[in-house]
């Protein structure tokens, strides 16, 4: 052996070279196998020789193994990986299958496969549940397993029609019924020797034996040629080891090959031993359904997740003997908290061990310091208790944090000594010298804020129809109370920044309720009582006008923060226009200069302004100024998302524009049900003001071409109404209203008034004002005065002149009334007409042009628009305007002098520039 080969002393070369032959390298090639040294160790390891036909079906059947565990957890996308692996092992195996055929255990695979897809392409709900790369993966394995199987279709034919049940079957169930041993686990897929031997054999001696012949042959070429290779094993410990070999391939086979039944009785027999196996399993199952029946007896089973059990144990109290210092509370209170937020934590038990905490500090006379500073975390456990942002409090969890709050409040009003604040450290904190201040670390506005928003989910999470609605909307005046408290507390000791922040959480309490008390001081004042008890009921409580108008006076001078003096802001006018106090409302709207930036605002703040500027509109329609409710309501119900825009609910077609999270969020926005406004009437309110101002203009520019819409939903309601075909009673408020519409436009004011105000229309609408007869009776006098406008715009080319005293009779109008509205018709230029004084009569001038002459004129400025357009075309074109500029006014201007378009001369400007 060469030298370079030897490593080591040279004893263990000596021996090496005296057992070992040397090999010789073959001349011209450099693929000669080169002889290693081997150390003792391995040599010393025997060496399993395999088949071919081995390693090609062991490598299949392991696929088919992790391709039944995957289908067995659902795991398509696992499947889909796998086959791809299996087909391409196959297609390596390819010329042993040809040898030997299809093995049984690869058509079973594919078979079972594709009934498993199909299982699965049925179950449409599993397919909902499914994640997008399984459904997408069982889309393209179910297209591929059907294409690959048709190659295989006698086979996989055949066999559903007689499944013969191999030995890894057997094993499979015997698995099942065993649940799960560790040695049948590893030939769950056929990986047993019978899957890779097995042959269908159809003559039970002849075949057999010449199968064992192949065997045995191909067994000693692959040892023949392993022993070629191998340089350490001699020639007769070769020939030992096949023939030992050969032995156990030939039992292995024997052992495991299927015998087909030769007689009658062998089939018998194998038919009973099915049937006694069937029976035992029977049996089995039965037994255990026993025992489950059983056990459910004892007691109630409850299902508990999957995974390691986390056994935690409860922070246990003081041992005996243990005395009770603040020390000691403050440790074994720090120890209960390194436990929240961790994962098995029990929130509940956490709660508990504060409360009793809580009662051992009481009962050891620690101090008021000390139950403070747990109150806090109590309080802050109990907020913790839902780790979901979306899910509210239940009403216990919810009941105990009021009490607690309550609780806490107390302790502070009875001991004006204790000092709390988030700016206080846990170092400087004082809890046990009573001879100085006590000072602890927390926020009471903090916490009230946080019950605030509470109270909001449990009322937005809570149906607003049901009878708990109304239970949880009693808690209101707890919180309000528990505001007030703090708020009491917080004007002693509180700095301006809180004190602005907890005044705001008392205006968004009180700005949308309507103070009926003060309403009914103002209309009715007690006459008949005694001055005592005017006082007393003066005294009862503060009126909502006067605590708003302090609150947000107080906020508007020392805020310091834009949102909250933008929140008071619209919560006073909110306030002002629900009372009716439409010229406050509007002032300080104006003054404000909200609607110039409120764009930028959060949602939150957008949708408040959305609530102010509808409550503003309304209360302008209230005092009969149908134009400013027009105006206020135009945005809103211009859009078509009303509902959306003041957070009363999410319109179907925008929720298919937002993913999942944004819907949460947005959802999250929505007001309580109390605070909603009510949609039908906020139309109904938009369409008639719409009515009373689109008729009249429509009347009086029915020929003009260039004629302007006010309201284009107003406008899209006459149009729906004049399509239908079928023209019956009107059922709906809008149906009304356009019926009304068609009344007033032929000056008929008494069937306008019967469609506007009825039966139906009053339990719809009206009667949900706070003064309803009041609005009433003012909507019937705006009829009155728009249908008497109507009137004459429509019929004022018929008359020569006219009585108005005829006018006030047919309107049922005072004649100053009358007199009045024809006179500023006449001064606006709307009604060409002079006023007889003596005969208290219209006389008509008759200088509205006819229907040719309007038509003269429109073709006139059809004519004049297209020779401007032409001209700014054709100056456009040569790079320049000629000289001249635009004005919004006159047209186009040239620079030193112009004529205008109705004639006149413009003198030429004197001043050089």
């Amino acid at each position: 052996m060469s030298r370079f080969f030897t490593t080591g002393s040279d004893s263990e070369s000596e021996s090496s070279l005296s057992g070992e032959e040397l090999v010789t390298k073959p001349v011209g090639g450099n693929y000669g196998k080169q002889p290693l040294l081997l150390s003792e160790d391995e040599e010393d390891t025997k060496r399993v020789v395999r088949s071919a036909k081995d390693k090609r079906f062991e490598e299949l059947t392991n696929l088919i193994r992790t391709i039944r565990n995957a289908m067995k957890i659902r795991d398509v996308t696992k499947c889909l990986e796998e086959f791809e692996l299996l087909g391409k092992a196959y297609g390596k195996a390819k010329s042993i299958v040809d040898k030997e055929g299809v093995p049984r255990f690869y058509i079973r695979i594919l078979a079972d496969l594709e009934d498993y897809l199909n299982e699965l392409w049925e179950d449409k709900e599993g397919k909902k549940k499914m994640n997008k790369n399984n459904a997408k993966a069982l889309s393209t394995l179910r297209q591929k397993i059907r294409k690959y199987n048709r190659d295989f279709e006698s086979h996989i034919t055949s066999y559903k029609q007689n499944p013969e049940q191999s030995a890894d079957e057997d094993a499979e169930k015997n698995e099942e019924d065993s649940e799960g041993s560790s040695d049948e686990d590893e030939d769950e897929d056929g990986v047993s020797a019978a899957a890779f031997l097995k042959k269908k054999s159809e003559a039970p001696s002849g075949e057999s034996r010449k199968f064992l012949k192949k065997m045995e042959d191909e067994d000693e070429d692959s040892e023949d040629s392993e022993d070629d290779e191998d340089w350490d094993t001699g020639s007769t410990s070769s020939d030992s080891d096949s023939e030992e070999e050969e032995g156990k391939q030939t039992a292995l086979a024997s052992r495991f090959l299927k015998k087909a039944p030769t007689t009658e009785e062998d089939k018998k027999a194998a038919e009973k031993k099915r049937e006694d196996k069937a029976k035992k399993k029977h049996d089995r199952k039965s037994k255990r359904l026993d025992e489950e029946e059983e056990d459910n007896e004892g007691g109630e089973w409850e299902r508990v997740r999957g995974g390691v059990p986390l056994v935690k144990e409860k922070p246990k109290m003081f041992a005996k003997g243990t005395e009770i210092t603040h020390a000691v509370v403050i440790k074994k209170l720090n120890e209960i908290l390194q436990a929240r937020g961790k994962k098995g934590t029990d929130r509940a038990a956490q709660i508990e061990l504060l409360q009793l905490l809580v009662q051992i500090a009481s009962e050891n006379n620690l101090g008021e310091g000390v139950i403070v500073k747990i109150k806090f975390n109590i309080i802050a456990s109990l907020y913790d208790y839902n780790p979901n942002l979306a899910t509210y409090m239940k009403p216990e969890m919810w009941q105990k944090c009021l009490d607690c709050i309550n609780e806490l409040m107390d302790i502070l009003f009875a001991n004006p000594n204790i000092f709390v604040g988030e700016n206080i450290l846990e170092e400087s904190e004082n809890l046990q010298n009573v001879d100085q201040p006590l000072r602890v670390r927390g926020c009471i506005l903090t916490l009230v804020e946080r019950m605030d928003e509470e109270f909001t989910k449990i009322m937005q999470n809570t149906d607003p129809h049901s009878q708990e609605y109304v239970e949880h909307l009693k808690d209101e005046a707890q919180v309000c109370a528990i505001i007030e408290r703090v708020q009491r507390y917080l004007e002693e000791k509180g700095t301006t920044e809180e004190i602005c922040r907890i005044y705001l959480r008392r205006i968004l309490h009180t700005y949308y309720k309507f103070d009926y008390k003060a309403h009914q001081r103002q209309l009715t004042p007690p006459e008949g009582s005694s001055k005592s008890e005017q006082d007393q009921a003066e005294n009862e409580g503060e009126d909502s006008a006067v605590l708003m108008e302090r609150l947000c006076k107080y906020i508007y001078a020392k805020d310091r923060t834009d949102r909250i003096r933008t929140c008071a802001i619209l919560c006073h006018i909110y306030h002002h226009a629900l009372h009716s106090r439409w010229y406050q409302a509007r002032d300080l709207m104006l003054m404000s200069h909200l609607q110039d930036n409120i764009q930028h605002a959060d949602p939150p703040v957008q949708i408040l302004y959305n609530r102010t500027m509808v409550q503003l509109g309304i209360c302008a329609f209230r005092q009969g100024l149908t134009k400013d409710a027009h105006n206020a309501l135009l945005d809103i119900q211009s859009s078509g998302r009303a509902k959306e825009l003041l957070g009363q609910g999410l319109l179907l077609r925008s929720l298919q524009e937002r993913n999942q999270e944004q819907e949460k969020v947005e959802r999250r926005r929505q007001v309580p049900f109390h605070l909603h406004i009510n949609l039908e009437l906020l139309e109904c309110v938009y369409l008639v003001s719409a009515m009373l101002l689109e008729i009249p203009y429509m009347a009086a520019h029915e020929s003009d071409a260039r004629r302007r819409m006010i309201s284009k939903q107003f406008h899209h309601q006459l149009r729906v109404g004049e399509r239908q075909p079928l023209l019956g009673p009107p059922e709906s408020m809008r149906e009304h209203v356009v019926a009304a519409s068609k009344a007033m436009k032929m000056g008929d004011w008494k069937t306008c008034h019967s469609f506007i105000i009825n039966e139906k229309m009053n339990g719809k609408v009206w009667d949900l004002f706070p003064e309803a007869d009041k609005v009433r009776t003012m909507l019937v006098r705006k009829i009155q005065e728009e249908s008497l406008r109507t009137y004459l715009f429509t019929y004022s080319s018929v008359y020569d002149s006219i009585s108005m005293e005829t006018l006030s009779d047919m309107f049922e109008l005072d004649l100053p009334t009358v007199h009045s509205i024809i006179s500023k018709m006449i001064i606006n230029e709307e009604l060409m007409a002079s006023l007889d004084q003596p005969t208290q009569t219209v006389v008509m001038h008759r200088t509205e042009p006819t229907a040719q002459q309007n038509l003269a004129l429109q073709l006139a400025e059809k004519l004049g628009s297209l020779v401007e357009n032409n001209e700014r075309v054709f100056d456009h074109k040569q790079g320049t305007y000629g000289g001249y500029f635009r004005d919004q006014k006159d047209g186009y201007r040239k620079n030193e002098g112009y004529m205008r378009r109705g004639g006149y001369r413009q003198q030429q400007s004197q001043t050089a520039y």
